[in-house]
């Protein structure tokens, strides 16, 4: 996968508010709002998943000081059997637009409509679904060895690859209009948490470098 990020022109970061929903979203709610939009979602090839019981959280655009820069996709374990992942999405909101964290849960709430890919197609997840405590995987959309998972099953997605949208963000110039349906605005009310410890790693470790002055 390639893909570049241009630097900012101009000072894009307007402010972070650091917990103000920290219980919210499970200690990972800190909101960024950028003036200008995230870049396309690139395309990549999902990995393999490494066994039973983990999950895909799909890659995204994250911001920093130098701008845009992309974290990588990754299988995790899910928290406890049963929850599934809301990934992240960036809203335009009050002049800007707003990072909105991911978080884990019983259902798949409000993503910004935005196709992530391998089960993310804009709502819901079409990945696999948990049953008596195992999940099952569609090896329709997921790379999976059924060597070593044994819970899969083939369930095509309607999802062009080669004319789906790449559009990284909901609302604003060029956004997607995409509105949450009242079940995913009641997944937001359920229990939930954020990031897992090896999640924000995998966060922390995507970030670029600073540059020496």
């Amino acid at each position: 996968m390639k893909f570049q990020s241009k630097r900012p022109s101009s000072p894009l970061l307007v402010f972070i508010i650091s917990g103000l929903l920290m219980a919210f979203f499970g200690g990972c709610a800190t909101y960024v709002a950028v003036r200008t939009p995230p870049p396309p979602l690139p395309y990549y090839d999902q990995p393999m998943c490494p066994g039973p019981g983990y999950l895909w959280c799909p890659g995204y655009w994250a911001y920093g000081s130098e701008g845009y820069y992309w974290v990588p996709g990754l299988w995790e374990a899910a928290p406890r059997a049963g929850w599934l992942w809301t990934p992240g999405y960036w809203g335009w909101s009050g002049g800007a637009y707003l990072w909105h964290g991911g978080y884990w849960g019983s259902h798949v709430g409000f993503y910004g409509g935005v196709n992530y890919g391998y089960g993310y197609a804009g709502s819901g997840y079409a990945g696999g679904y948990w049953h008596n405590g195992s999940f099952h995987y569609n090896v329709a959309v997921t790379n999976v060895n059924i060597a070593v998972v044994h819970n899969t099953y083939k369930q095509a997605v309607v999802n062009n690859e080669s004319t789906v949208s790449r559009v990284s963000y909901n609302g604003g110039t060029g956004g997607l209009t995409v509105r949450p349906t009242r079940q995913e605005m009641l997944a937001v009310h359920e229990k939930h948490a954020g990031m897992t410890a090896h999640q924000r790693q995998h966060h922390k470790a995507a970030r670029p470098a600073r540059r020496q002055p």
